[in-house]
């Protein structure tokens, strides 16, 4: 029997991975309730970020191999550049494996540069592996195709260097294109949907959507009034904002969220929980925080929405906390569709806030008289390749579905970005909703 020291280090890594997600399995099952809020927070961020980098080992195990052990053997192995490359390539791994521990000892009011280094190599190494895989599968592929199997040649030698070299360069022009796309300011998108039973009164009604704002290590105060600027400009009846505003303790970026208590919507501004604000183990201080700017959380709640034309006009605007605070066994939190609709009856719109696309998939199932679902989450990928991943894993990824004859779900690619502040495939949006009366 093979012995853990005679594993490869990528099949210790394997291990390593494995272990700290069953410790995350086994702590969410048994310690959930036992912890206080600041340990559990404590403990889920240091285990989540464990597992990335064990899970990152195999990868970067696999760069190194491929852009400096790959070069070990050639003429250009003792030159001094190519020391200053093996040095740059350590930094970039060290850095990409850095972003994930941010979370715990660099959150502020505004982005510290090293946080946004870090990421900025998180989503340099993703593009980068994805293209060392796909370059290196191309290869085989070749080799197989021609017949040509393992002889070894100067050809097969000169394809081989060819291979990181091409990774890299793509990388780099990648890399920047994702980080110019992602310093824009968000597009305004604008989207009239038709709502069953919404009444005449209130046709044209404008909801202004936000989603996966991530105010954290790599978004601060600046980004958050720039969208704020751009919400008062669009004039809005209502803002909704559904999920993700932050990565990080109300307290520790208080700061950073005071541009919203100057979002001034006359028919209100509403929030729902997304899967990061469980991660943060601190929704309650949330709660508060956002009730201080004017802003309601809709916890499993709803609202009358009444025209401003005629008081007896009116449709249920209901949010559902984010399903992942029943994976988390987040105590008094949880999807519950039934208590957030309760009231809403079908003689009336009805409007629903849930951050998941699945949920609204979920929502639907219960409840197929609801008139309009307001989703975000999936960021539209953010970043290639990532896009095919969003994509397989959401019943509905970005835009606009129609389901059934009187049902529509919008999903918003997302206001910002979680972490990498890279966009590619995707672009950041505030959608601008218009709301048209049957």
């Amino acid at each position: 029997m093979i012995s853990f020291k005679q594993l490869p280090i990528e099949a210790k890594a394997a291990v390593a991975a494995g272990v700290v997600f069953f410790s995350m399995m086994l702590s969410r099952r048994y310690l959930a309730e036992k912890l206080d809020f600041r340990t559990r927070r404590w403990l889920l961020r240091l285990q989540m970020a464990l597992f990335a980098n064990t899970l990152m080992l195999m990868g970067s195990l696999h760069v190194w191999r491929s852009t400096v052990t790959t070069f070990i053997r050639s003429s250009a192995a003792s030159s001094f550049c190519f020391m200053l490359w093996k040095i740059a390539v350590f930094m970039f791994l060290a850095l990409a494996h850095s972003s994930f521990f941010t979370l715990l000892f660099l959150v502020a009011e505004e982005p510290y540069f090293f946080s946004l280094a870090a990421y900025t190599c998180l989503g340099a190494y993703i593009i980068l592996i994805f293209f060392l895989f796909t370059l290196g599968s191309v290869e085989q592929a070749y080799k197989f195709l021609a017949g040509r199997g393992a002889k070894a040649g100067t050809g097969n030698k000169n394809r081989t260097a060819l291979k990181p070299v091409l990774a890299v360069l793509l990388t780099v022009v990648l890399t920047v294109v994702g980080l110019l796309n992602a310093s824009q300011p968000p597009t305004v998108n604008s989207v009239e949907i038709p709502v069953h039973k919404l009444p005449s009164t209130m046709n044209n009604l404008k909801v202004v959507l936000l989603s996966d704002i991530h105010l954290g290590p790599t978004v601060g105060k600046t980004k958050l009034a720039m969208i704020v600027r751009m919400v008062k400009a669009l004039k809005p009846d209502i803002t909704v904002i559904v999920g993700d505003l932050s990565d990080a303790e109300a307290k520790i970026i208080r700061p950073a969220v005071e541009p919203l208590g100057e979002l001034d919507s006359p028919l209100g501004t509403y929030f729902v929980t997304g899967n990061h604000e469980y991660y943060t183990s601190d929704v309650s201080n949330w709660f508060e925080l956002l009730k201080s700017f004017n802003i309601q959380p809709l916890h499993n709640e709803n609202v009358k929405i009444v025209s401003p034309k005629s008081t007896s006009d009116w449709f249920c605007l209901a949010g559902v906390d984010d399903i992942e605070a029943d994976v988390l066994r987040y105590s008094g939190h949880g999807m519950d569709l039934k208590k957030a609709l309760r009231g809403c009856s079908s003689e009336h719109a009805i409007v629903l806030l849930a951050h998941q696309p699945i949920a609204a998939k979920w929502a639907l199932q219960e409840r197929p008289d609801i008139n309009l679902i307001l989703s975000g989450h999936t960021h539209g990928g953010q970043i290639f390749p990532l896009n095919a991943g969003a994509y397989l894993l959401n019943p509905f990824f970005v835009g606009l579905y129609q389901v059934g004859q009187n049902t529509f779900v919008y999903v918003s690619p997302g206001t910002m970005y979680y972490g990498i502040p890279m966009r590619l495939g995707s672009r950041a949006e505030i959608t601008e909703i218009i709301l048209r009366s049957p």
